[in-house]
């Protein structure tokens, strides 16, 4: 079964020499021409099987879907764009495919249909590019870190921790759901429960990786999260990744840095070896605009925005100061937003946050020292008694794609939010700990894995760039 990837074959100089390929069909015409895919790359090869070569029982079986091996002589193409072709010597029907039953037929067809076929849709081309793009992602992610001397570690999918409501949980039990047992208050007693307590699906893995830069100075995960919201959107899922590196030693200045390094190296690394898919991807992208009305169209091809991103310097200000400039917007003034910007505290959304980067700035911008109220309990307090030492990144067409903060490391003060907001100690005490033997300034962000995709590929809805999503009313797969 060697064989030789169609994206290597498409580099090699042809001088007649005998190869063997693999792949699926995507077209085959005038019973001569096969367009053959293997997945390597978003290019065909084109296979010519010259006439009476190949008898009529193979031909007729060589369909849309169809996964063949072909044995043929590598030339040179007379045809306008393809440097080689290879001229089949012998052809061999792999697995068949029902070409009236086959889903995915040599025509356009919508994403959502896409998505009731998840098993099939790597097949085409957009989907072929955004699963290449995913992995390059991936892996630039671990190479960045590796590069920085992080610790690649690995934190609990199951949990009693909530991460301080960073979203609804997915309850983990082995109890029988028709016949819970009771405590004599009528409480499920979780102490009958598999672990002996209550439990759920991790919301993230900041919490525990804290813990773990308290030793190993700088670390980061990279694992799947689950938030049971009910969130029918373009930009939420029920199961995605995200990626969260914990610094030792590390301000806010510092987390900042990191944040503007890290996301620029992803968005150059797409550029440098991605640039067929990402061609593809920008040409699908600049028709989706052509399609929308002119003034919701983006400035910016898909291409052009991941440039935006590596050839600007991120502009920084504080929430307040972005608040300043968001009251006095024309679309503000003009109550052009959805969510009208009136007071300082507001949380900010996704319209205002695009407007600063899109409009105001015209580059990334990072927004920094949030309203406490508004914010996690694990945040730096600022001197001000307002503001707590957070920040995020904001996109072009997204907004937020990273959420940060300097952790809290005085056991006082974060003793005290934990008061405040009713946390119970019993979930938490472990986590306290670290502010009370040998404490130290520390920090570190979260980047949704998803988010990130979705603005390197270009793909408008968050369920396109994940295999099988996950989403309110849907397990499939």
């Amino acid at each position: 079964m060697k064989t030789i990837k169609i994206k290597q074959i498409l580099q090699t100089a042809p001088t007649g020499q005998t190869l063997t390929v693999m792949g699926w069909v995507r077209t085959f015409r005038n019973n001569q021409f096969v367009s053959l895919n293997d997945g390597s790359t978003i290019h065909n090869l084109q296979a010519v099987i010259a006439l009476n070569s190949v008898e009529e029982s193979i031909l007729k079986r060589i369909t849309t879907g169809a996964c063949l091996a072909i044995t043929g002589n590598l030339q040179p193409s007379p045809a306008k764009g393809q440097a080689v072709e290879l001229v089949a010597t012998t052809v061999e029907i792999l697995g068949d495919s029902d070409a009236e039953k086959f889903p995915l037929q040599p025509k356009k067809h919508s994403l959502e249909f896409l998505r009731e076929i998840a098993h099939l849709r790597v097949r085409t081309n957009t989907f072929g590019t955004v699963f290449r793009i995913r992995h390059a992602m991936a892996f630039a992610v671990h190479q960045f870190f590796n590069q920085k001397g992080f610790f690649y570690v690995h934190t609990p999918i199951i949990t009693g921790s909530d991460a301080e409501g960073a979203g609804d949980m997915f309850r983990v039990t082995t109890l029988d759901i028709h016949n819970l047992p009771k405590t004599p208050e009528g409480e499920i007693d979780f102490k009958e429960d598999f672990f002996g307590r209550s439990t759920n699906l991790t919301v993230s893995g900041q919490l525990e990786g804290e813990t773990l830069a308290m030793g190993l100075g700088e670390i980061y995960t990279f694992g799947p999260t689950f938030r049971a919201e009910n969130s029918n959107t373009t930009r939420h899922l029920a199961e995605f990744w995200m990626i969260e590196p914990e610094m030792a030693f590390y301000d806010l200045q510092d987390n900042m840095d990191l944040a503007e390094e890290f996301i620029q190296y992803l968005c150059k690394y797409a550029l440098e070896n991605c640039q067929d898919d990402l061609d593809f991807l920008d040409k699908r992208a600049k028709e989706e605009e052509a399609a929308k009305p002119q003034d919701q169209r983006s400035e910016l091809g898909l291409i052009e925005r991941l440039k935006f991103v590596t050839e600007n310097q991120f502009q920084r200000l504080s929430y307040t100061e972005s608040i300043d400039i968001l009251k006095n917007s024309t679309p503000n003034k003009k109550k052009k937003f959805q969510y009208p910007v009136e007071n300082w505290g507001t949380d900010l959304q996704s319209e205002h946050e695009r407007f600063l980067v899109e409009k105001h700035f015209k580059k990334p911008v990072i927004l920094y020292n949030y309203p406490a109220a508004i914010k996690s309990f694990y945040m730096r307090q600022n001197e001000d008694g307002k503001t707590v030492a957070a920040m995020d990144v904001l996109f072009p067409g997204i907004g937020e794609i990273i959420g940060g903060s300097q952790r809290e490391e005085r056991y006082d003060n974060i003793m005290k939010r934990v008061q405040e907001l009713n946390i119970p100690m019993e979930t938490v005490w472990w986590y306290l700990d670290l502010r009370k033997f040998g404490s130290a300034p520390h920090s570190g962000f979260g980047l949704g894995f998803e988010r990130l995709i979705q603005f390197v590929t270009g793909m408008t809805n968050i369920r396109d760039v994940i295999a099988y999503p996950r989403f309110p009313g849907n397990a499939e797969f």
